[in-house]
C-alpha cells in the first residue's frame, strides 16, 4: 500500500485542481478549494521525498 500512496495523492491532486478550477469559476467558494490544494500538493510532495529514507 505505501507504494501506491504517492500515486493516489497526484490523482486527488489532479482532482483538487479541478475544484480550484471551478472556485475560479466562483462555483464553489475559493477559501474552500485552496486549503484542498494546498493540501494535496504537500502530501504528494512529502510522500514522493519520504518515501526511501534510511531510519537506522
Amino acid at each position: 500500500m505505501r507504494e501506491l500512496l504517492p500515486y493516489l495523492f497526484i490523482i486527488l491532486t489532479f482532482f483538487a485542481v479541478l475544484l480550484n478550477l471551478f472556485g475560479l469559476m466562483q462555483l464553489i467558494p475559493i477559501y474552500v478549494t485552496l486549503p484542498i490544494l494546498f493540501l494535496c500538493i504537500y502530501f504528494t510532495l512529502f510522500s514522493f521525498t519520504h518515501r526511501n529514507k534510511y531510519r537506522g
